[in-house]
């Protein structure tokens, strides 16, 4: 019995020198290792102190498609000095996603922009810590190995820096052509959410931000700017109409080219009555009238619940980037609004919406009805080697799957059939998409101008079990009056390349 006794206490004790031995060694492994030049670079400053505390920050990586990580942001020495700084291996790759470090009217240095700001906290390593005990350090850290609870480490994002190159490289052009005065581009999944590729033009270096002599140019117009949308938002509202019952694919209206509603007149964008019109032609040639009759056939009720509460056009969508902004849809967001502004919200205009919000508004046709939350974060890399993956909001079905499925098959039909006359359209494989053009609200005499627009556009394939839903969106382009003249070739250029890149298989 006490032999037993003592055999067994020796395992245990045996069990505990192990456990203590393993967690001895990773931490030795992530100390030495790991973070080697680190520590050598703390050693060097206690001889000279530097004027400004060491920066100590985890990497961000992007996610290629065979899923392997590339560095976006990681930590390299400056010269010949012992200190490091933050570099970014693709200079301007993912400039307004990623953002940068810098210092702002202090003396430590924070994330200003994009992901180094939201996850700046996981990022960065407490400056109390830079001159702690190696011991300290070594067994202190022991409950965080075990028990995970130190959440600070590397963030891999979601983009794909292949496609992220193609997007810029597709604005680049696109700037080249139409000489705008700001473009975008988001490619996103539309069933989980995950960012593929997001930007802007113009950008900058973020190896050398601190020659941008406009610091607006870092602010990320996709998410925190809001535009009038245009016609990209007719197929929501013929999505709602259809939803809620109040039309049915086979319905029909008279156009008569303009109608006076609350003694304001709207038209169709040339002023052309088409007599009885069925629905897909409102969405094939974009008709005003059509999409003004369908908000009339709903309702005021039935509109705000589907724009506001379904939707969501006017909250933010919790995408994981700073200063998200909110639509401002005061027009519709009252029970006292007038007739006409429900007829003109429906071809989106009195509304401005942030591209962010507008793209997961129509990922829900191309998802089967659901609203999901966009995002950049995939995943945080621990220096023990475990990672957590992100997770997001859950999705909420906002409208039925046979709807989504409905106005896909509408969509499709507008490239196959009413899109540059049919041009883009891809043989092999079903595309979906809608052009926008919107006029640009003149802030100081009221009205909108006569000669600036923004154009959009947002599609998505394959039409009934999308891998990718793209929105390009330009403000101001010179050269052209319609979106469907700017920015078809662009998207179709992209569908393309997203076709060939990940090896779509063809579905018709």
């Amino acid at each position: 019995m006490i032999v037993a006794r003592f055999v067994s206490r020796v395992r245990i004790l045996t069990v505990v020198c192990i456990v203590c031995a393993v967690v001895i060694v990773g931490r030795l492994y992530v100390l030495q290792i790991l973070h080697g030049d680190m520590y050598a670079a703390r050693a060097n400053a206690q001889f000279t102190p530097p004027q400004n505390p060491l920066l100590d920050r985890n990497n961000i990586f992007f996610t290629d498609s065979s899923g392997a990580s590339i560095a976006a942001a990681t930590m390299r020495r400056v010269g010949t000095s012992t200190l490091e700084k933050r570099f970014y291996p693709g200079g301007s790759l993912a400039a307004h996603a990623l953002g940068f470090v810098a210092y702002n009217n202090d003396d430590v240095q924070k994330g200003r922009y994009g992901l180094e700001r939201y996850y700046d906290q996981t990022l960065t390593q407490p400056s109390e810590n830079l001159y702690a005990n190696f011991f300290v350090e070594l067994f202190g850290t022991a409950q965080t190995l075990l028990t995970g609870e130190d959440e600070r480490g590397s963030l891999v994002t979601t983009i794909e820096p292949s496609v992220q190159a193609e997007l810029e490289r597709t604005l680049s052009l696109y700037e080249k052509d139409w000489n705008p005065t700001l473009s975008g581009g988001i490619i996103m999944d539309p069933k989980t959410g995950e960012i593929i590729a997001m930007a802007v033009s113009p950008t900058f270096d973020l190896n050398a931000f601190g020659q941008e002599k406009n610091a607006s140019v870092f602010s990320n117009p996709l998410v925190q700017d809001v535009y009038e949308m245009g016609s990209i938002i007719k197929p929501l509202t013929v999505a709602a109409g259809l939803d809620s019952g109040r039309i049915t694919e086979a319905s029909t209206y008279n156009d008569t080219g303009c109608f006076e509603v609350d003694q304001k007149k709207i038209c169709n964008f040339d002023g052309r009555a088409r007599g009885v019109v069925p629905m897909q032609e409102v969405l094939s040639q974009s008709l005003n009238l059509g999409v003004a009759h369908v908000a009339a056939k709903m309702g005021p009720a039935i509109m705000r619940e589907y724009f506001l509460d379904r939707y969501k056009l006017g909250v933010e969508t919790g995408i994981d980037l700073p200063s998200e902004g909110h639509g401002l849809v005061g027009n519709i967001d009252k029970p006292a609004a007038r007739a006409v502004e429900y007829s003109t919200a429906s071809f989106g205009q009195g509304l401005a919406l942030t591209p962010i919000a507008t793209v997961r508004a129509l990922a829900a046709l191309a998802n089967g009805g659901k609203l999901i939350t966009p995002h950049l974060g995939k995943a945080i890399r621990f220096d023990s080697g475990r990672s957590r993956t992100l997770s997001w909001e859950s999705d909420t079905q906002v409208i039925k799957p046979e709807t989504a499925t409905a106005v896909s098959r509408m969509l499709t039909l507008v490239v196959d059939e009413a899109l540059a006359n049919g041009t883009i359209k891809i043989e092999r494989h079903s595309v979906a998409a809608k052009t926008g053009t919107a006029q640009i609200a003149n802030p100081g005499g009221g009205g909108y101008y006569t000669d600036r627009f923004l154009h959009s556009f947002f599609g998505y394939f394959p039409s009934f079990d999308a891998q990718f839903i793209v929105f390009l969106f330009a403000l101001e382009p010179k050269g052209a009056p319609f979106a469907s003249q700017t920015l078809a070739p662009p998207f179709h250029a992209l569908t393309k390349f997203l076709i060939n890149y990940y090896n779509v298989p063809p579905d018709r």
